[in-house]
């Protein structure tokens, strides 16, 4: 498949979500409905929030200002604070400081707060998207044995709220992913079961720059390394979630679409290293 800024995935849900995404964390609220604006012009139409970083609202702010239809937005449920009336609370607000009528995908940020909480705030998202308030429903920073029990979360709702379908489909999982950070256990989990699969923190948050095999890509490609990471997800079907505030990279990180990794440079981007820059809840036990 040839790849442009305006791919999309199906999910499981049924909707569609963009491919290449634009993160907005640690964006000041201040400056981000101009970021955001600015994503857009430049191509991007999905955008990637969440409560923790405390934008949602200017996020609400500058899609609004373009066709709300034509953009994809997510965020997600404050981390520590998980639960069935919580989840409810953290919806209905979400709604109303974005102004979006409806969420395109609301994720679980974390497993923190231990099984029942998990299930109970399943059970609330899954609500939400019967309400007509969230399109998709999906989970961020799961480790593969919170996926297990998230799949047994789903067959027992579909048992207690009675039938197929009632617990729910996950369409999207969010991890931090890149050539450092693989998590080829997770994505494989996802795979098999056609859950699309977010990486964050492409570019590394700038750790790697230099690293020679990308500087030999950049050089190669006659582009820049952060547009070879960015590259590297798409070619791997993820949807990736670069960020930035600078207004030339927001438009340089959409720039991805006139050049193709060979099988070769992907290889070479296999480091068999696992070494994250952020934090990693997949490693959170089942019981909190």
């Amino acid at each position: 498949m040839t790849l442009t800024i305006d791919t999309k995935l199906k999910l499981n849900s049924g909707y569609d979500i963009p491919q290449l995404g634009f993160g907005v964390y640690q964006t000041p609220p201040s400056d981000t409905a101009r970021c955001v604006s600015e994503a857009v012009k430049a191509g991007y139409a999905h955008i990637d929030s969440a409560a923790l970083y405390r934008n949602e609202g200017a996020c609400g702010q500058a899609i609004r200002s373009f066709s709300r239809e034509k953009i994809f937005f997510t965020t997600k449920i404050m981390p520590y604070t998980l639960g069935y009336e919580s989840v409810q609370s953290q919806i209905d607000r979400m709604l109303n400081e974005t102004g979006l009528g409806y969420l395109d995908l609301v994720l679980i940020h974390a497993p923190y707060g231990g099984s029942a909480k998990r299930k109970e705030s399943w059970k609330a998202l899954v609500e939400a998207v019967e309400a007509g308030k969230v399109r998709s429903i999906g989970v961020s920073n799961y480790g593969v044995a919170h996926l297990d029990e998230l799949e047994r979360h789903i067959a027992e709702l579909e048992e207690e709220r009675g039938g197929k379908g009632k617990g729910g489909v996950i369409s999207v999982g969010q991890w931090e992913i890149h050539p450092w950070c693989p998590r080829d256990d997770i994505v494989e989990w996802c795979k098999k079961r056609n859950i699309a699969v977010e990486a964050y923190c492409p570019l590394v948050q700038g750790n790697r720059w230099g690293e020679p095999i990308v500087k030999k890509l950049a050089e190669k490609h006659g582009k820049s390394e952060a547009q070879i990471l960015i590259r590297w997800s798409l070619q791997t079907g993820l949807v990736p979630l670069p960020k930035s505030v600078k207004s030339e990279r927001i438009v340089a990180n959409a720039q991805v679409y006139d050049f193709e990794l060979t099988e070769e440079d992907m290889k070479s981007l296999d480091t068999g290293v696992y070494e994250h820059v952020s934090w990693d809840p997949t490693t959170a036990p089942l019981k909190d």
